[in-house]
């Protein structure tokens, strides 16, 4: 019996995706399960984000906040980041330019496909700033877009970093973030 291959495995695009029930990521036609659903310190994070970003981009007319929207980056690639800024994008179903800004809560099911795969993928796609925050220690790591590579340019725990969003700056402060 010879081994198994990576070749010889099934790939999938996004028609098969818009099939699936539950929670999915689609990553170069690999499925990755959402599963289990993210913890109460997990969503009170994201939630905490979504509400900063919302007070914050109030006055900015061409960006917007929007959390877990599926982003569609090819046919076989398909992603879902906990939380978002998107600069003119025209209102669809789904996100299909490249956002200015992701956020990640990091969980144990997934972090390791956040610090890698999707890091990867939102530095070659062009995503001006990765944030992952780690429940865990309470701090965020703000990754910027320089000359095509991602440079960490801290951890945050109730500081502030300003992200020059082209069209606006908002001065985000991590200090209520990590709050329950």
């Amino acid at each position: 019996m010879r081994a198994l291959r990576l070749e010889d495995l099934p790939r999938y695009d996004y028609d098969d995706y818009k099939t699936w029930e539950g929670r999915w990521e689609l990553i170069n036609g690999v499925p990755y399960s959402m599963s289990p659903s993210p913890t109460f310190e997990h969503q009170n994070i994201s939630q905490n984000i979504s509400y900063e970003l919302k007070r914050l981009l109030k006055k900015c007319k061409d960006c917007k906040s929007v959390i877990a929207l599926d982003w569609i980056v090819s046919d076989n690639t398909i992603v879902c980041p906990d939380n978002v800024i998107l600069c003119n994008e025209t209102q669809s179903k789904f996100i299909q330019t490249p956002p200015k800004v992701i956020f990640e809560v990091l969980s144990p099911s997934t972090k390791k496909k956040d610090r890698t795969i999707k890091y990867d993928i939102f530095q070659e796609q062009g995503v001006k700033y990765y944030i992952l925050l780690e429940p865990k220690g309470n701090f965020a790591e703000v990754y910027k877009l320089t000359n095509g590579f991602y440079k960490l340019k801290g951890e945050f725990t109730d500081e502030e970093y300003i992200f020059n969003l082209d069209e606006c700056k908002i001065n985000f402060s991590f200090k209520n973030i990590f709050e329950s």
